[in-house]
């Protein structure tokens, strides 16, 4: 007689069995707070849930987060700093663009300008902006090309390391980020750099985080506001006939 196998085969659960489902909340300077949901598996022992979920980074795009369909290039990415009950309160983690919107700013007959500057916001985050814009050709101009000189592209990047230095080292994190969505840091650079050579689809193409502050719980909630507010179903009046029903206490 054969004898079987030891141990036997381990009967196959479904892993998802013992995953829960948690809601992820964006910060208050987008206009939808619920950005959709994630999984976790289940605390169990020593393995915390919540410990799972901590130091996560969700891609979102900026289409969905300010419901604007022309905000679709623009990708930000929230870190979840932390879990209450089943919300995950997340924080602005960086900015990038789509591949596809990069490579239709791109063309023959430019020059292409980028620069990046390292700046510290004033509740202690330390950014890394990048920017990048293109030449544009003049009114009356007839040549095809429109090629800046070596020399006016280090003036342009100058002008742009200060610029993007100047307007995010007043501000908080908060305002940094409201700062980058309408572009106003890029309309400002190709109003300053006309003198110098005249720019066009100026933007701050990606924004990285080198460095944040300590965790501090009650910052992490005014970002947020109130996010328990939502999701709490309207009042409905009853009808008078049921009213009348009820019996007196």
């Amino acid at each position: 007689m054969s004898k079987g196998k030891k141990g036997g085969k381990k009967k196959q659960l479904d892993p998802f069995l013992k995953k829960e489902w948690y809601n992820i909340k964006a910060p208050s300077m987008f206009s939808v707070k619920q950005v959709g949901k994630t999984l976790v598996t289940r605390s169990a022992g020593t393995k915390i849930a919540s410990d799972g979920l901590k130091g996560r980074i969700f891609e979102v795009s900026l289409a969905d987060l300010n419901q604007d369909e022309d905000q679709a290039f623009r990708k930000m990415l929230l870190k979840c700093e932390d879990v209450q009950g089943t919300n995950v309160l997340t924080q602005f983690h960086g900015m990038d663009f789509t591949t596809d919107k990069i490579r239709s700013l791109v063309r023959k007959w430019f020059s292409l300008i980028e620069c990046y500057a390292d700046v510290k916001t004033t509740d202690g985050y330390r950014l890394r902006v990048f920017c990048i814009g293109f030449t544009k050709r003049r009114m009356d101009q007839t040549k095809r090309t429109c090629y800046a000189q070596s020399g006016q592209i280090r003036q342009i990047r100058k002008k742009m390391v200060e610029i993007i230095s100047r307007e995010t080292t007043t501000c908080d994190l908060k305002e940094c980020v409201l700062k980058f969505i309408p572009e106003v840091i890029g309309k400002e650079i190709e109003k300053v750099c006309a003198g110098i050579y005249p720019l066009q689809n100026v933007y701050i193409r990606k924004v990285k985080i080198l460095g944040a502050p300590k965790f501090d719980v009650t910052k992490l909630m005014e970002v947020h506001g109130d996010y328990t507010s939502e999701e709490v179903g309207a009042k409905v009046e009853r009808p008078a006939e049921e009213k009348k029903e009820e019996p007196e206490a």
